[in-house]
């Protein structure tokens, strides 16, 4: 039970850690935010979900890309189709809430949500996704 508690407190602990020392330092410590990425059926859905991870105050800033070309294989078929792309900027804190959120909304069986950590940026535009994005 120890070990179980050690790994469900991890990430609440490193994110205690991270805040801690970008605190002190005054620095960006690397992978406290991250960038998701969500495909979306069409522009329509695109906005809508957009502006639902806006109102729900799950990210900062979201950018929705224009068509693009995909091949996947679905269900053992070779698929292809065009969709568009979000990109949103958020704390790496909330990722797991952002996708379990927009799983619930999503029309897509299985929407693809992933995410990267940010390495580095520009210090002031990390600090507005901080200010913009409330802690957990």
């Amino acid at each position: 039970q120890v070990v179980t508690l050690s790994l469900l407190m991890y990430p609440v602990l490193r994110s205690l850690a991270l805040q801690l020392h970008s605190a002190v330092t005054g620095s960006y410590v690397s992978g406290t935010h991250s960038i998701a990425f969500i495909n979306c059926l069409n522009e329509q859905i695109a906005k809508d979900i957009a502006r639902a991870i806006m109102d729900k105050k799950l990210a900062a800033y979201v950018n929705i890309l224009p068509k693009s070309s995909a091949l996947y294989f679905w269900k053992g078929e070779l698929e292809e189709s065009t969709e568009i792309l979000l990109l949103v900027k958020t704390r790496t804190s909330k990722i797991s809430e952002l996708s379990s959120y927009v799983r619930s909304i999503h029309p897509f069986e299985i929407p693809e949500i992933i995410s990267l950590p940010i390495d580095q940026g520009n210090p002031l535009y990390l600090k507005w996704i901080e200010e913009s994005v409330p802690r957990d």
